[in-house]
C-alpha cells in the first residue's frame, strides 16, 4: 500500500467519524457550550414554534372574543371582557416568557420587538379592564403578530 492510499483512507475515516460524531446529539451539546457565549442561551426551535403556538391560539381566541356579537346585556359584555383579558393576560404570560431567554431570548426579532408587543398587551389589558372597557388596543394586539411576522419573513 503507497502513502496515497493510506493518505486517503485516513482521511475518509476522519471526515467519516467527525460527520457521525457531529450528528449525535450530545456532542452537538457539548460543542455549544464551547462555541457560543456564556450568556447565549440556544433554543431548540420546537420549544419556540410551541411558544409561538400558544401566542396564536390566544390570539385566535381574543379575536373570537372581539369580533363575536356579544348580548347588549350587563352579563354579556361582563363574560366578552372576561375573555379578552383572559386571552390578553395568558399572552402577556407567554409573551414575557419568550423576553426573559427562556425561549427565543436570542432570536434577533424578538430582542427587538418583543418588548413592545408585551408593552402593548399590558396596555389593552388595562384598556379592557376599565368600568367601561376599551378594546381598541386589544384589536392593535390582535394585528401585532399578523405586522411583525410580514415584515420579518
Amino acid at each position: 500500500m503507497n502513502k496515497s492510499s493510506v493518505f486517503w483512507s485516513v482521511g475518509i475515516v476522519v471526515v467519516v467519524s467527525l460527520t457521525i460524531a457531529g450528528c449525535s446529539s450530545k456532542f452537538a451539546e457539548s460543542m455549544r457550550k464551547i462555541t457560543y457565549p456564556p450568556g447565549f442561551k440556544y433554543t431548540e426551535p420546537a420549544e419556540l414554534r410551541s411558544d409561538m403556538a400558544r401566542l396564536s391560539q390566544q390570539m385566535l381566541l381574543l379575536d373570537k372574543a372581539l369580533i363575536k356579537g356579544y348580548e347588549p346585556t350587563q352579563d354579556g359584555a361582563k363574560d366578552q371582557r372576561q375573555q379578552v383579558l383572559q386571552a390578553l393576560q395568558n399572552m402577556g404570560r407567554t409573551a414575557a416568557k419568550l423576553i426573559t431567554g427562556e425561549a427565543g431570548g436570542n432570536h434577533p426579532f424578538m430582542q427587538d420587538h418583543m418588548q413592545d408587543f408585551v408593552a402593548a398587551i399590558d396596555q389593552a389589558r388595562a384598556a379592557a379592564a376599565l368600568q367601561e372597557p376599551n378594546y381598541y388596543f386589544a384589536g392593535k394586539v390582535s394585528g401585532g403578530c399578523t405586522n411583525c411576522h410580514k415584515v420579518n419573513r
